[in-house]
């Protein structure tokens, strides 16, 4: 017993040492496992050019160029529907601050605050116009720096793609070197797998919530359609979030409770849609990891990495789980967290299975 439980606690402190590590490491993993993931995504495409006598060098710089292309599409087309959004700001604001003098009446009738005294204490919480810019210029260039590393990350790991590859089948064993090319080669495929069909299902989203919001007369409806579905790369939370955006502008646009209550039933046709049809046959049983870990995943990423760890939380966990799934020391906690599979119910069965074998 004393041996079980110190092999526990010495796995619980090298759990807490990988997770220290990983948070007073951001700056730099964050930015390369951002990288080495949109990697995987061009890994086929820059293949396929190499086959094609294509020089390396150039195919992965017309990889690096789709990338950046591709980003930029998606800012542009975002920042020209905010714009639009901004021509109703006026409406919005005469809205807001309706709304707002509602709250403060409310609270002077129930809590006797005056309304001089609910404006002093609102001013001693809002930081000041100075460190409220520093904020945001900071943000401004941590973004861009982090930005730039990403694409650097992404040009020399897959140019560098095979030596890296080469160097972990050298530092393993020569009897598992062919199961470290497969687990590499799976790990890689996984990756793919994951953004080519979340990219794909992102794509469904818009034109689904885009003809239902549409049809509810939905002001702006393509811009909270592309937001809703691009919010679906954080599962569970995203979709969330991006419909009580929709139903909260919705609101603040006068929008009566049939069309509020509409917003929600396409929300909820949807979701059961893409549960039930797209991720089954786009995501595929391969990245299937199972509701409470997702959360699990979802909750220590942004603890760790913030925002950023949570758009990586479910590649990364899925990558974790075909690395558990090809060690046999690590199966039962691939097992653990991958999704749910049809058992038998009868415990007796499993016993009865054990002893014919």
């Amino acid at each position: 017993m004393t041996a079980t439980i110190t092999s526990v606690i010495k796995k619980l402190l090298l759990l807490f040492l990988v997770f220290a590590g990983l948070y007073y490491a951001k700056a730099f993993l964050m930015p390369l496992c951002i990288g080495g993931i949109l990697a995987t995504l061009f890994l086929p495409f820059c293949n396929w050019m190499e086959k094609r006598k294509t020089p390396k060098g150039l195919a992965v710089f017309i990889c690096l160029l789709t990338l950046i292309l591709g980003m930029c599409s998606i800012f542009s087309l975002l920042g020209w529907k905010i714009y639009d959004l901004l021509d109703d700001f006026a409406m919005m604001k005469k809205v807001a601050i309706d709304a707002f003098s509602t709250i403060q009446r409310y609270i002077y009738n129930h809590l006797n605050l005056t309304y001089k005294e609910q404006f002093q204490i609102l001013r001693n919480e809002q930081p000041s116009y100075g460190s409220l810019m520093q904020m945001v210029l900071a943000s401004l260039a941590n973004f861009v720096t982090n930005l730039i590393l990403v694409l650097v990350y992404f040009l020399f790991l897959l140019y560098y793609r095979g030596h890296i590859k080469i160097f972990f089948v050298k530092y393993t064993e020569s009897s598992q070197q062919d199961n470290m090319e497969h687990l590499i080669d799976s790990a890689a495929n996984i990756s793919h797998q994951y953004l080519l069909g979340i990219s794909k299902m992102i794509v469904l989203l818009w034109i689904l919530y885009g003809i239902g919001f549409s049809l509810l007369g939905v002001e702006n409806a393509l811009f909270f359609a592309i937001l809703c579905g691009i919010l679906e790369i954080v599962p569970y939370i995203g979709n969330i979030t991006g419909t009580a955006l929709t139903l909260v502008v919705a609101a603040l646009h006068g929008a009566d409770l049939s069309m509020l209550g509409g917003i929600v039933v396409v929300y909820g046709t949807i979701q059961m849609f893409q549960g039930w049809v797209l991720e089954p046959f786009i995501l595929g049983p391969q990245v299937k990891i199972n509701p409470l870990f997702t959360i699990f995943a979802l909750v220590l990423g942004e603890l760790i990495w913030g925002i950023s760890g949570m758009l990586l939380a479910i590649p990364m966990i899925a990558i974790f789980k075909i690395i558990c799934d090809h060690i046999d020391s690590l199966k039962p906690y691939g097992f653990l967290i991958g999704g749910v599979k049809e058992r038998k119910k009868e415990l007796g069965f499993i016993k009865k299975i054990k002893v014919n074998t």
